[in-house]
Formats: structure tokens, C-alpha cells, sequence
């Protein structure tokens, strides 16, 4: 017998110095927290440690070093996880490598710098992004108007976009909350903070901020949106040098005839677009379809689209799920008009019988841009004063996924381009 139990320990013993990786699964059925496995593998490259993101492999799995610390991580954190051996981890590297598989392995080198665009007054649970970042356990900094001007986003990696309004017209809010307090405030706050940074108009201010970030992503940097915060940008860069605000908005009155001073050659996803100009209306331009699309809650998905994992790596990168199909979900911005988006731009998500684009992605300069429609993938139509979305519930949540798809992006190693 004590033979047996020696012989039998060190069977196990002698399988555990095999086993020289971690096998993070990422399909529906072997996952449980689909959200916090982003977070281990941030946490991982945290630790200059490369991992191998496995492609269109059980829903864009992620492939580890083994590790003592690394499985008690992903114990803590409720990741479902598998050991595996040297064998096997080559065996399916091995198989993702052929040419018959639409797979493919992309390493993971370094744990990228997270900048998230908000005022100081905000909170997580405002924003989408900040509320899963917290969730997943992956670190940011909080940045808005005086570190962009000054130049600090040269600091960052990868920049979200607060649902914000670049065109100064305090979200077109207008219409519905004048007189509510936290509307007052938050124009006041504008208002105090544009004159400190020495302009006579928020919108004057809103300008420069995007423009600082369009010179950002041009050199390099990777910018995600949400909301309006993706229309609004746009906006602001082909209405630069033209003043489109009303005497509500900054003081006096928009210029005669600014619809045709848009210049479209400055914008980096959408054309021909015309903008809302009664001050009263909540919509900023014929670029969303919140007010003319006609689906009900229940028929309002989005389908992801199907790229080839070694000829387009990035595309295939940010559509990394569990399921093809994603429930649609509302925001001040909730989708993109199909005609008014540049040829140039690649539709990552669309629901195809409405003829919108849900998701969208881009190339301008040496950076990227990824614009995603919608306010909060688990609150289907979320309005102000709203309970924040508890997390916790929905730790499998496709939607969710798609942002936490953006964060890892930058982390990827450069491919040179296959000819």
C-alpha cells in the first residue's frame, strides 16, 4: 500500500511539472465569468508574462503561463480555467495554425495604459466602460479637458470617450431638462472650466479637446466611444471654425447657413450627415437612428460579423464572443446611419434589416478608432436617474465583452501585413 500511495504521488507530481499552461475557455458553455477572465488576463500581462489570444478558438480563449499565482487568481475571481500540458497547449496552437481553420493565435505582450475621458463629478456606474473595468478589475485614470490640452494623453495607450458632447450644446439636453438642477450645474461646471482654461465658449473648448484627441489617435493611439460621444466628435471636427450653437448653448446665434460649411474631409466615420438644428429635439444629426428606427425591445439585436482570423486579425480581435448574436440597447446615440458612414469604415456589428450599423471601426493616421452605439449593453433603454447595472448579474454579458475586446486590442503584438 505504501508503495502504491508513493507510486501514485508521484504519478501526480511528475503530471504536474507537465502541465505548463493555463487554458482560459471563453465559450458559453465552459465559461462562468466571461467579464473577469479579461481581467486575469490583464493582470497577467501586468506581470510581464505574454499571453496567446486564441482566436475564433471556443469563443477567443486565452492561453496562459502555468502558475501557482495564476490559478489561485483565477480561483479568486470565479474564472473558470484548465491546466494543461506541454503537449497539449502545442497540439492546439498546433491545429489553430492550420490553414483550414478560420483561427488563429495572437500574442498578448504588454498590459496597455487605460485613460477613460470623464468629468470629476461622474460616477463608475455612469458609464458602460468605467462600470466593467471596475467589474474585471483592470486599472484606469480618469482624465478630461485640462490633462488633453495639456498634452498628457501621449501618456496612454488606449482612451474612452465619456458620453459626451463635443459640440458644446450640453447633449442637447435642452428640450426636457432646462430647469433641472443637475442640467444647471453641469452647464455652469462647463462654462467655469472652459473660462479657466481661457475660452470665452464651452464649445470653442470642446473643439480643441477633440482636436488634441483626433492628433492622438493619428499618432498612434487607440480611441474607443460610446453613446455620444461617437457622433458628437465627429460633429466637432467637420463643424470646426463654424459656429453651429444656439444663443442657449454659448450666448449668441449659430452662423446663417452652417450646414454647408460642414466639412466632411475632417471627420473620421461618418458623411453627409445634417444636422439637428432646433435646440429643442434630443438628436445632434441624421447619423443616429435612435428616432426613426422601428424595433421593439424584444426583436432588437445586432449580429457580429465574420472575419478571417489570419488575413484580418484586428476586425477578428474585437468581435472575439461567446455568440454571434448581441442584444441591441439604447443611448442618446444608439446607431449608426449605414449611408452616412465613409467607405473607409469597417461595420464590425449591424443589424441588417434596419440597415444600421451597431459597431463600427477604423483606421486614421498610425491609430485606431472603435465607435459602439448604445449606452449600456445590460439596461436596454437607461435614462437619467437610473439604478446603475449590477454587474454581478450579467457576468456572461456578450455586449460587455465587445468593450473588453477593445481594451486588450492594444496589447497585441504588431503582424506585419501579409502580401
Amino acid at each position: 500500500m505504501r508503495k502504491y500511495l508513493l507510486l501514485l504521488s508521484f504519478f501526480y507530481f511528475s503530471m504536474s511539472l507537465m502541465a505548463s499552461n493555463i487554458l482560459i475557455p471563453m465559450d458559453a458553455e465552459s465559461q462562468k465569468n466571461h467579464l473577469k477572465a479579461y481581467g486575469i488576463t490583464y493582470w497577467v500581462l501586468a506581470k510581464q508574462q505574454k499571453v496567446h489570444w486564441l482566436l475564433n478558438y471556443r469563443g477567443g480563449s486565452f492561453l496562459l503561463p502555468d502558475g501557482d499565482a495564476i490559478r489561485k487568481e483565477c480561483q479568486i475571481r470565479g474564472v473558470s480555467f484548465e491546466v494543461l500540458s506541454t503537449a497539449q497547449a502545442e497540439s492546439i496552437l498546433a491545429d489553430i495554425s492550420s490553414p483550414s481553420k478560420n483561427q488563429d493565435a495572437v500574442i498578448l505582450e504588454k498590459a496597455p495604459k487605460i485613460a477613460v475621458y470623464s468629468p470629476s463629478g461622474n460616477h463608475p456606474w455612469d458609464d458602460a466602460v468605467t462600470m466593467v473595468l471596475t467589474y474585471a478589475e483592470i486599472p484606469y485614470v480618469t482624465i478630461y479637458d485640462e490633462e488633453v490640452l495639456s498634452d498628457k494623453l501621449a501618456l496612454y495607450d488606449w482612451l474612452h470617450l465619456h458620453h459626451e458632447d463635443f459640440t458644446g450644446q450640453y447633449g442637447k439636453f435642452y428640450g426636457s431638462y432646462k430647469a433641472a438642477p443637475w442640467y444647471i450645474e453641469s452647464k455652469e461646471n462647463s462654462e467655469i472650466l472652459a473660462k479657466k482654461l481661457g475660452y470665452s465658449k464651452v464649445s470653442e473648448e470642446k473643439r480643441d479637446v477633440a482636436l488634441k484627441i483626433r492628433n492622438y489617435v493619428i499618432g498612434g493611439g487607440f480611441m474607443f466611444a460610446m453613446c455620444s460621444a461617437t457622433d458628437s466628435f465627429d460633429i466637432a471636427l467637420a463643424a470646426e471654425g463654424v459656429d453651429i450653437c444656439e444663443p442657449m448653448f454659448d450666448g449668441d446665434a449659430s452662423e446663417p447657413n452652417y450646414q454647408s460649411k460642414i466639412d466632411y474631409k475632417k471627420t473620421f466615420a461618418f458623411t453627409d450627415f445634417t444636422l439637428e438644428r432646433n435646440p429643442t429635439v434630443y438628436e445632434f444629426s441624421t447619423i443616429d437612428m435612435t428616432r426613426t428606427r422601428q424595433l421593439s425591445k424584444d426583436s432588437d439585436y445586432f449580429s457580429l460579423m465574420d472575419f478571417s482570423a489570419k488575413w484580418d486579425p484586428v476586425p477578428t480581435m474585437l468581435c472575439q464572443n461567446h455568440t454571434s448574436l448581441v442584444k441591441g440597447f439604447m443611448g442618446q446615440t444608439t446607431a449608426f446611419n449605414r449611408k452616412q458612414l465613409k467607405s473607409t469604415v469597417l461595420v464590425l456589428g449591424e443589424n441588417k434589416i434596419n440597415s444600421e450599423a451597431r459597431y463600427i471601426h477604423g483606421i486614421k493616421g498610425k491609430g485606431f478608432f472603435t465607435f459602439y452605439g448604445g449606452h449600456d449593453p445590460e439596461d436596454y433603454q437607461h435614462r437619467v436617474g437610473d439604478p446603475k447595472t449590477e454587474l454581478e448579474l450579467h457576468p456572461t454579458s456578450p455586449g460587455y465583452r465587445l468593450i473588453l475586446n477593445n481594451v486588450l486590442f492594444p496589447a497585441a503584438r504588431k503582424k506585419k501585413k501579409k502580401t
